[in-house]
């Protein structure tokens, strides 16, 4: 049994995206862990996914991968739910990797927990994903954690040069056909498979991309 992957393509914290995460849970309280390490884990935005959550129906920890961290992926394995938020993929990746955090959330993930996130934290479940986590220009990351298959793009009408930087890859190989949300979307897999879209604002969208063009993807509408 595989659980849920929410991927978002940018948001804000104290958003029906965030209550949309919780619903996905099979627990009327769930364990949520927010990683922050695309962004180092700074401690004001630790902090604001504390305001954010302590008055929902949920147990909510961090996870701290600077330092010296005792087990992480112990603690990621104990979740119910994951939120990953955004920054440098990258360096997000490597770090993970190096304190099997990778592996972690894959067994988490098959034993039925909910994965999220937006921006980084929606490029990574995937193959692959566009990124600017080597510099300003956009580019192909050059490999994610595969939990889903094909490529991603977040802030798909955020971001002046996302859209056509991902359509280009795409039309010409350089990334496997695969999905985009504007900010504000989600894409809702169970398991590995598309099951909605869902937004939190009026004309927020999915995309499905392919080398002959795109498709939209129409979202249900989340309740404020």
């Amino acid at each position: 049994m595989s659980g849920h992957i929410l991927a978002i393509g940018g948001g804000h914290a104290g958003s029906p995206l965030e209550d949309f995460l919780l619903e996905l849970a099979a627990t009327s309280r769930p364990r949520i862990c927010f990683v922050g390490t695309a962004s180092a884990h700074q401690p004001e935005y630790v902090e604001t996914f504390y305001d954010a959550f302590r008055a929902r129906p949920c147990r909510p920890t961090h996870l701290e991968l600077f330092g010296m961290p005792e087990d992480p992926a112990a603690h990621v394995a104990a979740q119910d739910a994951i939120y990953v938020g955004g920054g440098n993929t990258a360096n997000m990746l490597a770090i993970w990797r190096v304190h099997g955090v990778d592996r972690a959330l894959r067994e988490a993930w098959e034993r039925g927990a909910v994965l999220g996130g937006w921006s980084a934290g929606a490029n990574c479940w995937f193959e692959d994903s566009v990124t600017d986590s080597y510099g300003p220009r956009l580019r192909e990351l050059g490999g994610g954690l595969g939990f889903l298959a094909g490529s991603f793009c977040p802030h798909y009408d955020g971001e002046a040069e996302r859209r056509p930087t991902f359509m280009r890859l795409v039309r010409d190989r350089v990334l496997p056909p695969g999905y985009a949300a504007d900010d504000d979307a989600a894409l809702h897999f169970e398991g590995t498979e598309l099951r909605e879209v869902v937004s939190q604002r009026e004309g927020a969208q999915g995309w499905r991309v392919t080398p002959e063009g795109e498709e939209a993807l129409e979202p249900r509408l989340l309740a404020k």
